[in-house]
């Protein structure tokens, strides 16, 4: 400890000036670990839990309780009068929370349960990493006031909530750095090292903060001033500053499942959302903030509507979508956060506002991760916050004039319009064809433009904007809704549908399955074609080449599917063959199960299919080594691939549990990721042979026998692949110098912009 730090704290003395620079830094280093530790340790839990995109969303809410829990530790800590004590206090808790370093998944609670992952993953994460996250959050709130006091007779300590502003700085580069630098760069092992030398510095920093604030009491004789009470804050008032903060906290949530479930659960996707929450802060709470609260209103008024009428819809230009609904996101956060930074409190109320907007975090992760998928069968809490969150804007409770009348008349007669025009569409085939379902998709969207426009308009009248947002989302919702859906069924892992369209050449109605935004099997209802495996598993199909050339060789097959979908894969069953589907969701096997729906496996397979519940690297890992003549690994959760499930261990293991000329099937196709070279990097660091394939589907087939797959095809020997060899449909990939991807190194911000450049 230097004289030139210790002069920091004394007044009129030169180093003053360096307490503000002190406390910044000591709140950006350890706001920087408490958000850096997020996605680490999201990723480190991910893989037991098949990869969900659930798991980052359920594990945000461990991290808001948490953060509450350290604001309210601060909060209470307050209580102590005497400032020496209540830094003893906390240096106390910190030593104690360092007895949980180095990070790692706590095992005590053993494999998850896949009908209760939620009570075991929040509960998991509480003996992982609760207590130094706990702790870290309370340094914000705590240092802030106590800056408010050692400074109280100075200009910036009448304003400590400018320090807010640093802490969430270092949030934000913290986030950024994750999936850009410390992700690519560094293996979990050596991230979880890291994080545990940084919270040691952290802890060397509220030292020497310990000794600054000692020096000030030895230097005025007495404890530094408590603040002047201000008046309580009122009921009403804690409501608002709640539902203030717990908006942008439902809303990070909800865009953050749109990315993950179409492309990956990953931290790349998981920081993009948070660090643009955590930006909203920084500019709120700034002392003149970049973007004023007049032009955020305006900019949110006109983009928030028009992400409203969007949002029922996906298109395959998902960059363009997901930047849209990122800037709506950011700006409507930025508007939440700007009303509340109006109305904080005088700085002796500081910690109890912090602890009302934690409390606001809480709700609204709750009620995305936890409440919304037992209330709707789909994923309706993401528009519905985007409609309400309108009633954040200014009321105005003047006369609704004639102008605002026929705005909103207007507004309902458009909105009218393209459900009407739809309807139409649907009962006349011919018009149907002629335009096309996306062509149609495109006009009832232009249609809504002038109701987006109405909104605009009325943006100044809180509860007329909100009322056109709604009815701007029933009516793109009807129309977006595609199939006549027969059943919609929601859990931990994904939203489940199933729904008959007609298909002639298939014998008239074909039951669909689709997992999220993508197909994931489709059975023929009628007889002559009922028990035909279609989509990805087609016999034409790298999948289904497979299955046959398996089912040629002498005597029953032993073959393993991880990921069961609709079950097609059980059509290829004989009665000598052996079927295990590995299976993380029981809903998928209930309802493929399920006469009413799917008979692919009670009614096609020859004899009892097995179904083993739970994640395939837990669960294969019990199956006898040698035993299986076929693995085909076909684990997604809409369109995002579990990527611990094609690391170099996981082929491994996969290729233990193969006879001495059994194979494994790789199913690659992806609309988003190149996920191919990975796994081709992985079979050529085994020195494994490999085999790869791209099938297009046959336009001339009916509508729903095939389509488009990408496969990896890899053996122990040659003796296993020989027979592909032979069929010239494979081929072998160029060696890659890709990096592959093992349980402790997953780059998958390289494999899309692989995706996006083109494979290299």
């Amino acid at each position: 400890m230097t004289e030139a730090t210790l002069d920091a704290a004394t007044p009129g003395r030169s180093g003053d000036r360096l307490t503000p620079i002190l406390f910044a830094v000591a709140i950006f280093t350890s706001a920087a670990l408490l958000f850096v530790v997020q996605p680490m340790v999201t990723k480190l839990v991910l893989p037991m839990l098949g990869g969900s995109p659930s798991v980052w969303n359920t594990a945000m809410v461990f991290f808001q309780a948490a953060l509450l829990g350290g604001y309210a530790y601060a909060h209470l800590l307050q209580r102590i009068g005497s400032i020496r004590t209540q830094v003893m206090v906390h240096l106390g808790l910190l030593l104690l929370a360092a007895l949980f370093l180095p990070l790692k998944i706590s095992g005590l609670l053993g494999d998850p349960d896949p009908s209760a992952p939620i009570a075991w993953l929040l509960a998991t994460l509480a003996l992982s990493v609760g207590a130094p996250f706990a702790v870290l959050s309370a340094t914000a709130p705590l240092l802030q006031a106590w800056f408010a006091r050692v400074r109280a007779n100075e200009a910036d300590g009448k304003n400590p909530y400018v320090l807010y502003a640093a802490s969430n700085l270092g949030s934000f580069l913290a986030l950024l750095a994750y999936p850009v630098l410390i992700e690519p760069l560094t293996s979990l092992g050596g991230q979880r090292m890291g994080w545990s030398g940084g919270y040691a510095v952290f802890m060397m920093m509220i030292a020497v903060l310990a000794l600054v604030v000692w020096r000030r009491r030895t230097d005025t004789s007495s404890e530094p001033a408590a603040l002047v009470a201000s008046a309580p804050i009122a009921w009403r008032e804690k409501g608002i500053l709640v539902l203030l903060a717990a908006a942008p906290s439902s809303l990070m949530l909800g865009v953050t499942a749109h990315l993950s479930t179409d492309v990956a659960s990953a931290p790349f996707l998981w920081v993009l959302p948070l660090a643009l929450y955590l930006l909203t802060f920084v500019i709120a709470f700034q002392a003149k903030p970049w973007i004023p609260l007049w032009l955020t209103l305006v900019i949110q008024g006109a983009v928030g509507a028009v992400t409203v009428s969007l949002t029922a819809f996906r298109t395959g230009e998902w960059a363009t979508i997901f930047a849209l609904h990122l800037v709506a996101f950011f700006f409507t956060a930025l508007m939440c956060h700007q009303r509340l930074a109006e109305r904080r409190p005088a700085p002796d109320r500081l910690t109890e506002f912090y602890l009302l907007m934690s409390l606001g975090g809480v709700v609204g992760g709750a009620f995305n991760a936890l409440i919304a998928p037992v209330l709707f069968n789909m994923v309706w809490e993401y528009p519905l916050v985007l409609i309400l969150v309108g009633l954040a804007r200014p009321w105005n409770n003047r006369r609704i004039e004639l102008r605002d009348a026929l705005l909103v008349l207007g507004a309902v007669f458009i909105c009218l319009a393209p459900p009407v025009f739809f309807e139409i569409l649907r009962a006349n085939d011919g018009l149907r064809a002629a335009i096309g379902t996306a062509e149609a998709s495109t006009i009832t969207t232009l249609i809504l433009l002038p109701g987006v426009i109405c909104a605009f308009l009325v943006r100044d009248r809180a509860l007329l904007f909100t009322a056109i947002l709604a009815m701007i989302a029933l009516s793109a919702h009807h129309v977006a809704r595609g199939y006549d859906w027969d059943l919609s069924e929601r859990s931990f892992f994904g939203v489940m549908r199933v729904a008959g369209t007609e298909d002639p050449r298939l014998g008239g109605q074909v039951n669909i399955l689709m997992h999220g935004t993508t197909l994931h099997g489709a059975q023929a209802r009628n007889e002559t074609f009922a028990c035909l495996p279609t989509l990805y598993y087609a016999p034409s199909t790298p999948i289904g080449q497979a299955a046959q050339r398996i089912n040629l060789r002498d005597g029953g097959s032993v073959v393993g599917v991880v990921g069961q979908g609709s079950g097609a894969m059980a059509a290829y069953k004989r009665f000598d063959d052996r079927l295990t589907f590995f299976e993380i969701d029981p809903m998928v096997d209930r309802l493929s199960r399920d006469p009413a729906w799917f008979t692919y496996i009670n009614g096609c397979a020859d004899g009892p299919v097995r179904t083993v519940l739970g994640d395939a690297r837990l669960t294969l890992a019990r199956e006898t080594p040698g035993s299986y003549d076929l693995l085909v690994i076909d684990a997604f959760s809409s369109d995002a691939v579990p990527t611990h499930l094609l690391t170099i261990e996981a082929i491994e293991g996969y290729l233990k549990l193969l006879k001495p000329d059994g194979v494994v099937v790789l199913h690659l196709s992806n609309r988003n990721l190149d996920i191919t070279l990975p796994a081709a990097a992985a079979a050529q660091a085994l020195g494994k042979p490999h085999l790869h394939q791209i099938y297009f589907e046959d336009d001339t087939l009916p509508d729903m026998a095939e389509a488009s797959t990408e496969a990896l095809i890899i053996a122990n020997s040659e003796a296993g692949m020989a027979e592909f060899r032979a069929d010239r449909r494979w081929r072998q990939l160029k060696e890659t110098d890709v990096r592959p991807w093992t349980d402790d190194y997953v780059n998958l911000f390289g494999s899309l912009w692989r995706n996006i450049a083109g494979r290299g």
